[in-house]
């Protein structure tokens, strides 16, 4: 069995994806893009975000993500928003390799393998439970390269190719501290149960194994009533807070799981048996390590550390097994029901990412005219107001019908007063911030009913000097620009 793909598979994993792209949409700008993509700016251009940047230079801080986005524009002169699209396409490209080699370690044919892949190109932005997740964002972060590089980490692993796992190990490390620890803990699980007497061991080392997952817990201090709250706002922090079909996709994967060992082991494919039997138990460890942090109110700070997101690594590697199988024992070689599977699943992953974008363009390509009010207000700041000039603006705006989820500071490249959407989430990964963010998001309570005097007061204590409001507006406001539904206004 050849360890590489041909050149031909190569160029045919280039075109799949692209598809995948086409398929799942491309929105730079949008949901967590607001706290990771401000980071790399800010590298290029350090004028940029001169008030508030703690609220995304703490997470650009614990990773070498925006450097390596920075260091290869500066290398490679490629304009920054068509920098982003590579980046984005060879992460889905590097996941898809990713995919490809699973289906090599577990299964015999290269139907399968390409079954694997197909199912994944398909699924990119299927929700993974209650962890408020996809297997691939339509944006570049973190996770984008995490994602393939912990995939990578456990191929290199089966393989026994320890040296190649150490780097990619360090590689996931550097890029996504969080997500490296479920890489590295199912490994372990992986050659903890790769012998016979598997549930003996299960067995035995259930100390050690709860112990192992205790371990994090003496490294956060207690948590305030204020933090408290800001967590209580954030359900999927909390696995009992989940609604039943989040529950569902927690054990229904599972337990597909363990029907996917017993035809491993009927079929005589050991790896895939060993590799679904400790992905089984890799999810109840951390199934069992959420329930421990979220029953005792005492442990409410652990939260954070989310293990429930260990079923990102689970549903990935069951969509490669769960793809392999259906392409090796029901499509076959016939088109026809390859056709059949994945033009309407394709066509119904398309249409479930319309509906959340539904004010915006599916693939925002740079140069794309946006259609979105909001984009167009953001891009009009970005080109008209000065590097330091300080927004302020409905802090839920990012939550609004018609905004489609897109962020301020990655857009419009301009600092702005704390929100409660995408900064909350921050002061909950990052303590200290916590009342800074309350202090200003309690300025802005009722933002639609905020009158110019109220403006003026925001202007003397924080220093903001330009607002956006709705184009209905404020009386007294100078407002350089308007469009059907937003103003941005100059606080005189």
């Amino acid at each position: 069995m050849k360890d590489y793909p041909s050149l031909e598979e190569v160029a045919l994993l280039l075109l799949v994806a692209f598809l995948a792209m086409v398929v799942q949409g491309y929105h730079p700008g949008v949901e967590d893009a607001e706290i990771y993509v401000p980071g790399i700016k800010k590298l290029l251009n350090p004028a940029l975000y001169p008030q508030n940047s703690a609220f995304f230079e703490s997470h650009a801080h614990m990773t070498l993500f925006p450097n390596l986005i920075a260091g290869s524009i500066r290398l490679s002169h490629i304009p920054f928003d068509w920098a982003l699209v590579l980046w984005q396409y060879f992460a889905i490209f590097l996941l898809l390799l990713g995919c490809w080699h699973v289906g090599r370690l577990t299964f015999r044919t290269p139907r399968a393998r390409w079954g694997g892949v197909a199912l994944v190109t398909a699924l990119l932005t299927i929700p993974v439970a209650g962890t408020a997740l996809y297997i691939m964002d339509e944006y570049l972060n973190t996770r984008s390269l995490s994602t393939p590089a912990a995939l990578f980490i456990v191929i290199n692993m089966v393989e026994r190719k320890f040296a190649r796992a150490a780097l990619w190990t360090l590689a996931t490390a550097l890029i996504h501290p969080l997500m490296v620890v479920f890489g590295f803990c199912y490994c372990a699980l992986f050659f903890w149960f790769d012998r016979k007497g598997a549930i003996e061991k299960l067995r035995n080392g259930r100390v050690a194994v709860a112990a192992t997952l205790l371990l994090p817990f003496g490294l956060f201090p207690p948590a305030t009533d204020t933090y408290r709250r800001i967590l209580q706002g954030r359900p999927y922090f909390f696995v009992l807070r989940w609604e039943w079909y989040e529950w569902l996709g927690i054990f229904a994967p599972l337990a597909l799981l363990w029907w996917v060992r017993s035809i491993a082991r009927k079929q005589q494919l050991p790896v895939l048996e060993k590799m679904s039997t400790s992905l089984v138990l890799f999810g109840l460890a951390f199934f069992a390590a959420a329930l421990v942090i979220t029953i005792p109110a005492r442990l409410t700070n652990l939260v954070e550390l989310q293990p429930m997101r260990a079923l990102h690594l689970i549903y990935l590697l069951f969509f490669i097994f769960a793809g392999g199988l259906l392409a090796e024992y029901v499509l076959k070689n016939h088109v026809w029901r390859w056709a059949l599977l994945f033009v309407p699943l394709c066509t119904g992953m398309w249409y479930a990412q319309r509906q959340l974008f539904p004010n915006t363009p599916h693939l925002e390509w740079p140069g794309v005219n946006p259609r979105n009010d909001w984009v167009s207000a953001f891009l009009w700041i970005r080109y008209n107001t000065p590097l330091n000039a300080y927004f302020a603006l409905d802090p839920d705006h990012m939550a609004l019908s018609g905004e489609d989820q897109h962020g301020f500071r990655v857009i419009a490249e301009r600092s702005r007063l704390a929100d409660n959407v995408k900064d909350s989430g921050v002061a909950t990964m990052f303590p200290q911030l916590v009342n800074t963010w309350l202090d200003q998001t309690q300025a802005l309570r009722g933002w639609n009913n905020l009158q110019y005097p109220d403006f003026l007061k925001l202007k003397k204590t924080y220093g903001v000097n330009w607002v956006v409001v709705r184009t209905s507006g404020v009386q007294g406001l100078t407002c350089p620009y308007q469009n059907r539904n937003l103003s941005v206004c100059r606080l005189d």
